[in-house]
């Protein structure tokens, strides 16, 4: 293919198209791009993982998608399979993070219950709110004990307490967390009884708890027969093949087979995620 001069002249001319659009149109892409590196960061920070060296890792994993997508197509000849690749490339690694992230919030908001009545417990004790929060951070299980042993230690270093929990509160983005600190500020300024307050508020979120599993009880069946219809068709695909090979093999050999093969593969995964969405109800 790279012997034929009319080859190696497009390649060429693409490559410099690329750079191109890569010089004049930086500012076009630099805001998409620190939008991502926004939300990567706020993600990787929830999971309590480095964000230092975020941009090196982001230019590699765009600069990996263009190579998936130039060898595709190039090489390979196949445009419309270096597309779709270099759109998966594009977001499961994103889709991934914030699969991470929010299954870390789900984790914290189901061990917050049984945190408020340790600190309720703790508070009845006669211990105060710095004590009680490091009481928390020793007894609560992984991950919740890391979000208070950074309360308590930066409060013990003089950060003051409304900061540390509306930084926290940022932080997790959970309306029950949010509770809770609403609860802790209001008795740390005007007083009251902090300890019957966190326990309204955990019985409340044990209530909620108990509904939302009830819905996940009532659902998990839809689920998996969401699961196992995303799956059908690449089956269906290996099966057909075995009963009709020469034009089976003709969804990968033609262009027309290849935007037939890149549709299934778009409508497949758009009715899972959809799916999932219906069967994932906000209480």
């Amino acid at each position: 293919m790279f012997s034929d001069p009319l080859a190696i002249l497009g390649s060429l001319c693409i490559g410099l198209a690329v750079a191109a659009l890569a010089w004049f149109g930086g500012d076009l892409f630099s805001g998409p791009l620190r939008w991502i590196e926004q939300d990567l960061t706020e993600k990787l920070r929830r999971l309590r993982m480095p964000v230092r060296r975020l941009r090196q890792y982001l230019m590699l994993w765009l600069a990996g998608m263009v190579l998936v997508f130039l060898g595709f197509w190039l090489v390979l000849e196949n445009l419309v399979f270096a597309v779709l690749l270099a759109g998966l490339i594009l977001l499961s690694p994103w889709y991934l993070i914030r699969r991470l992230a929010e299954w870390r919030r789900l984790k914290i908001e189901d061990q917050l219950a049984d945190a408020m009545v340790t600190l309720a417990n703790s508070v009845r004790a006669g211990l105060s709110l710095a004590q009680s929060m490091e009481i928390l951070a020793a007894q609560c299980p992984k991950p919740i004990n890391s979000e208070f042993f950074q309360i308590a230690a930066e409060y013990r270093l003089g950060k003051p307490l409304d900061r540390t929990l509306v930084e926290a509160k940022q932080r997790l983005k959970s309306e029950n967390f949010a509770l809770f600190a609403a609860a802790l500020l209001a008795s740390h300024e005007s007083g009251g009884r902090l300890n019957e307050t966190v326990e309204r508020i955990a019985q409340s979120v044990l209530e909620m708890q108990r509904l939302e599993r009830k819905v996940k009880s009532e659902t998990a069946q839809a689920r998996k027969s969401a699961i196992y219809m995303a799956l059908v068709p690449p089956v269906i695909l290996v099966v057909w093949y075995f009963v009709d090979p020469v034009n089976t093999a003709k969804l990968f050999t033609e262009v027309f087979g290849h935007i037939l093969l890149a549709l299934v593969v778009v409508i497949d995964i758009v009715a899972y995620f959809w799916a999932r969405a219906i069967l994932n109800p906000d209480i």
